[in-house]
């Protein structure tokens, strides 16, 4: 058993689906079928799938996480006891739902900003749901982005309250430079001084913290003629409205929305006895 799965499932169905218990026999069997209501990167197929064996259900699955979809495809067909279908339906939509929004939007983003810079990279932030960031990071990946740090110990990145209490941009790459030779250093930066003593202190990422598109491009310029091997990120204020402007100007392109605010893909499932 996955206690993972089996977590999500007390949460929905609490001590017992009282409508499926009143209405469905035990011994009832059902096939399902979860179906594509629009166009899609899909997400969230492996998840799925656990749900329904997590309450002992026999599935079988028809598109691979990272499959473009169309309105009307289906993705999975389960077949078992009726309350076990009934059980997992609204835990296993609601991962194929929010993964493959973000899978989509993610794709959505990287295909419109590689069209101004091919080498362009579209990262996640850590702006997540808690307890759910494994799987939107996955989604992120699963759309062609870049899922950036799964937590504060997985890379260093030096944000605007470390450089206030170190004392200064030098300064606090100095101790991180110091205390670390594994690892590259990432460090925010909000005007262009602090982004060029950045380059001169070595840092190996700079990111850019909101700066206009123009700025940004003019400052992306100067930082690569200074040291062409930072990685320069754009970051900040960037939505899907905006965020091809900013691709000429950046290395790599990191918001929060593909994760805090994107549209969930809608999904169906229909049950009938067997």
């Amino acid at each position: 058993m996955n206690s993972k799965y089996s977590e999500y499932l007390r949460e929905d169905i609490g001590s017992g689906d009282i409508t499926s218990e009143l209405l469905v026999l035990p011994e009832t069997k059902a096939r399902g079928k979860i179906i594509a209501k629009e166009r899609c990167i899909l997400a969230g197929v492996e998840e799925a799938l656990n749900v329904f064996k997590e309450l002992g259900a026999t599935v079988a699955t028809h598109k691979k996480d990272g499959s473009a979809l169309k309105s009307g495809d289906v993705v999975i067909t389960v077949s078992g006891p009726a309350r076990a279908l009934l059980a997992g339906e609204r835990l296993a939509l609601n991962f194929l739902m929010r993964m493959s929004g973000i899978a989509t939007l993610t794709n959505d983003l990287l295909v419109r900003c590689r069209a101004a810079n091919p080498e362009i990279r579209i990262a996640a932030t850590r702006k997540t749901t808690p307890g759910f960031r494994e799987f939107e990071k996955r989604a992120v990946s699963i759309g062609g982005g870049d899922p950036h740090r799964f937590g504060l110990d997985d890379a260093i990145l030096i944000k605007d309250n470390h450089i206030r209490l170190a004392g200064s941009v030098k300064e606090a790459l100095r101790r991180a430079r110091a205390s670390s030779f594994t690892k590259k250093i990432e460090i925010e930066v909000e005007s262009e001084d602090d982004a060029l003593a950045a380059v001169d202190s070595g840092a190996d990422i700079i990111m850019l913290d909101n700066f206009a598109p123009e700025e940004a491009q003019a400052l992306y310029t100067r930082i690569k003629r200074q040291r062409p091997t930072v990685l320069v990120e754009a970051s900040g204020g960037i939505r899907p409205d905006n965020i091809d402007k900013y691709a000429r100007g950046a290395d790599i392109i990191s918001l929060g929305w593909i994760t805090h605010s994107v549209k969930s893909v809608d999904f169906s499932m229909s049950i009938e006895p067997t």
